[in-house]
């Protein structure tokens, strides 16, 4: 055996063994109950949706909200702006989520007025109208900007919650006409209700300084106000403690509406146990939360504070002394309860309400069918392609078979090493592979035979044959390649899965067909000093 062909039987035989260590044993293994090393299992096969169960949900970002609460929150700043310059202003009102009205500025407080507004008018277009009235309107680039953010921050704050819920391989992306919509499929998830709680729960964590309460109805802390609760401030319902009546039973707070710090200041949350050794939250505060806390605490001792989550009020400490980074959520929470607050909490406050489009779920009864077909029809398909090459291209035809059982192999190890998710369009890229694999084989021995008959050598014509048609195989590989990528790049889902297992079917086939084959037909006419004949 020379210096050359050695060297291509070890880089063959290298290539065999790793992607059946990555791809095939940890797949056999799985079945026949063997445990295998804890870094191959990392890099086994993942199953997909429709082969494993689980959950298919399509959510939309209701977008308007993410505008209201800016347009909100400007009103507020605003407000608290011209109450420190000292200008007395009629009502202001937030018409739409896009829009917020100053009425009444007095016309020798004009020129403070609009210095004021400074910070609005970043983001809103401000236009007078009579008696002292301007309207502010969100300006469109920042209405586009707004909207784009918040179904990004939605996807990925999903899927930290669903990395946090230990769902193997999920699949979360974006789709719609307008974008507005998040794809999410759990693969082996059974408690359904609870991943769509923890997926939809806002989780948008505020401490807000209580002006009185608690009150027993909400009717009630208006009176306290002769209902005529002023703009700054806000009813919110809660749950009574021990030492507020009926423990358990719903009351009503009267808060501040600016909050002090909110979810993004927060820095972590973990479950934990408060004083009487109950289910708790504990969550700590970033630099500039805690700085702003602690300066906030200082100036309210003896207050109460309330921890608000999802505009209800879960606890109100009172203010005993000046707190920086530390806080506690408790109330009536069950160990689940309280670790799946945790979580959301961790992952971030969603930008927007989420509805549900679609809900699906596929039990696993189902999935191991549709594995059952797809082996099926893959062992089907590889039989009869055996059968053809060895009826019609005699003893060439094993080496198209040994040549399409490596290009399997490496497929199966390149998807397990690059973390693919196989699923039933998987399945069918996988038996499209084949079919393209043969083909690769046909175009090479058609061409030996075409050269053979031109009465060239046994070696020559294999030569030739393979020299010849590598241009043809690499142009019909990359056309197959970019229209691959396409349905990558634009198509969701099951589309993609197809276009992936394609894909690198593709790459494995181009490697197999033409370096693999060779090889074998190297080695075994290597043995033989004349060869008279080739059994093609």
């Amino acid at each position: 055996m020379n210096k050359n062909l050695r060297w291509k039987v070890i880089t063959t035989a290298a290539v065999l063994v790793i992607f059946t260590a990555v791809g095939v044993y940890p797949i056999v293994a799985s079945y026949a109950g063997i445990n295998w090393p804890s870094w191959l299992m990392a890099k086994h096969l993942k199953l997909g949706l429709d082969l494993k169960g689980g959950v298919h949900l399509v959510l939309r970002v209701q977008t308007e909200d993410a505008l209201r609460v800016e347009t909100e929150t400007t009103m507020e700043r605003t407000r608290e702006a011209l109450q420190m310059a000292s200008i007395t202003a009629g009502n202001i009102t937030m018409p739409s989520a896009v829009q917020f009205r100053v009425e009444g500025v007095p016309p020798d407080r004009d020129q403070a007025f609009r210095q004021a507004v400074v910070d609005a008018e970043t983001n809103f277009d401000r236009s007078s109208g009579t008696n002292g009235t301007y309207t502010f309107t969100m300006k469109p680039n920042v209405q586009r900007a707004l909207r784009d953010e918040s179904v990004v921050q939605a996807r990925q704050t999903i899927e930290r919650r669903v990395n946090e819920l230990g769902v193997a391989e999920p699949s979360i992306a974006q789709q719609g006409q307008n974008g507005d919509q998040i794809l999410v499929q759990l693969p082996g998830v059974t408690d359904v209700d609870r991943a769509k709680e923890i997926i939809r729960s806002t989780g948008l964590l505020e401490l807000k300084l209580v002006e009185m309460g608690p009150f027993a109805t909400q009717e009630e802390a208006m009176r306290a106000y002769n209902n005529n609760l002023p703009p700054d401030l806000q009813v919110l319902p809660g749950t009574a403690g021990s030492g507020d009546g009926a423990a358990g039973s719903t009351v009503y707070y009267v808060l501040r509406r600016v909050a002090t710090v909110s979810g993004r200041d927060l820095r972590t949350a973990r479950q934990s146990l408060d004083q009487n050794n109950r289910p708790a939250v504990s969550f700590s505060l970033s630099g500039d939360g805690a700085r702003r806390f602690g300066l906030v605490t200082e100036q309210n001792i003896g207050r109460y504070l309330a921890i608000v989550l999802d505009n209800r009020v879960f606890s109100a400490p009172r203010i005993d002394g000046r707190i920086t980074d530390q806080g506690q959520i408790y109330g009536s929470f069950t160990p689940q309860e309280a670790n799946d607050l945790a979580l959301i909490l961790r992952s971030g406050a969603l930008p927007a309400s989420l509805t549900y489009l679609e809900e699906r779920t596929i039990g696993p009864s189902l999935g191991a069918d549709s594995i059952r077909s797809g082996v099926t029809a893959s062992v089907v398909g590889l039989v009869l392609i055996v059968l053809f090459m060895l009826a019609y291209y005699k003893l060439s035809g094993v080496n198209a078979v040994v040549a399409l059982i490596f290009n399997l192999i490496i497929l199966l190890g390149l998807m397990a090493y690059v973390g693919a998710v196989m699923t039933l369009p998987g399945i069918a890229g996988f038996v499209l592979t084949m079919g393209i694999g043969v083909d690769s084989n046909v175009l090479i021995f058609e061409r030996i035979k075409e050269e053979l008959d031109a009465n060239r050598g046994v070696r020559a014509s294999i030569n030739a044959g393979f020299s010849r048609v590598f241009l043809t195989l690499l142009d019909t590989h990359i056309s197959a390649l970019i229209a691959a990528a396409f349905l990558f790049q634009f198509g969701t889902g099951p589309i993609r899965g197809f276009a992936l297992t394609l894909s690198i079917g593709l790459v494995s086939n181009l490697f197999t067909s033409t370096f693999v084959s060779k090889t074998l037909f190297e080695l075994v006419l290597g043995r033989r000093q004349q060869v008279a004949a080739l059994s093609i």
